[in-house]
C-alpha cells in the first residue's frame, strides 16, 4: 500500500492503491482543492467549454492575479440540478441534467484559505474530502465510444467483484489535446461505498 508517485511531469492528487485487478484498481485519495465550473453539454463539448473559464483562473484571472501550474487530471462528470456538492474528483467532467461539472485540481501547496478568489463568479473553489474510488485506466482517443467501452468494462468488473459504487462516473484526462491519441492516459473513476 505504497503512496503512488506519478510518472507524469505535472502534479496529480496523492493516493494509495488499496487493491489491483486485471481491469481496475481501488485507490484512496487524500483531500485536495479544486477549481470547478458547471457547463452545458453535450459531454464531448463540456471540457472545451469549461477550459477557458478554469484556465483563466489558474493563469491569473483571480484577485491577486496569481498564476498556478497546470495539474492533472482534468475531470468531468454529469451533474443533476442542483449541483451536488458531495460529488468529488480532481479535475473532473460529469454529465448532469443541467450540464457537466468540470474540475481542475489546485496545486497541493494551496488550501481554500490561501487560494485567491476567482474573478469569474462561475468558477468555484472547493475542497474534495478523502475518497475511495475504483479506477479503470486506458489510452486512446477522447471519443464517446472509447469512454463507453471502458465504462462498461469497469461496471462489469465491479459487479463481478461485488463492489458497490455511488454517484456518477468521473472521466479523468491527463494529457493536453495536442498529445497523440495513442500516448494519452484516460481514466474513469467510480466512488465506492
Amino acid at each position: 500500500m505504497a503512496l503512488t508517485v506519478s510518472a507524469h511531469a505535472i502534479e496529480q492528487p496523492k493516493f494509495t492503491v488499496l487493491q489491483t485487478t486485471d481491469v481496475f484498481e481501488i485507490r484512496k485519495y487524500e483531500p485536495y482543492v479544486v477549481a470547478e465550473v458547471v457547463v452545458a453539454g453535450p459531454a464531448t463539448d463540456a471540457g472545451n467549454n469549461a477550459f477557458p473559464l478554469l484556465a483563466g483562473y489558474i493563469f491569473g484571472k483571480n484577485k491577486g492575479e496569481r498564476r498556478f501550474d497546470m495539474t492533472a487530471p482534468v475531470t468531468q462528470t454529469a451533474v443533476a440540478a442542483p449541483v451536488k456538492l458531495e460529488m468529488t474528483a480532481p479535475v473532473t467532467q460529469t454529465p448532469q441534467a443541467e450540464g457537466f461539472l468540470v474540475q481542475f485540481m489546485m496545486p497541493g501547496a494551496y488550501t481554500l484559505a490561501t487560494l485567491p478568489e476567482p474573478l469569474d463568479a462561475r468558477v468555484k473553489l472547493r475542497e474534495i474530502p478523502e475518497q475511495t474510488v475504483a479506477v479503470i485506466k486506458y489510452s486512446g482517443t477522447w471519443s464517446q465510444s472509447n469512454y463507453d467501452e471502458h465504462l462498461g468494462m469497469l461496471k462489469k468488473a465491479l459487479t463481478q467483484a461485488n463492489i458497490a459504487t455511488q454517484g456518477e462516473p468521473v472521466y479523468s484526462r491527463y494529457n493536453a489535446p495536442f498529445t497523440p491519441w495513442f500516448m494519452r492516459t484516460n481514466e474513469i473513476w467510480f466512488k465506492v461505498r
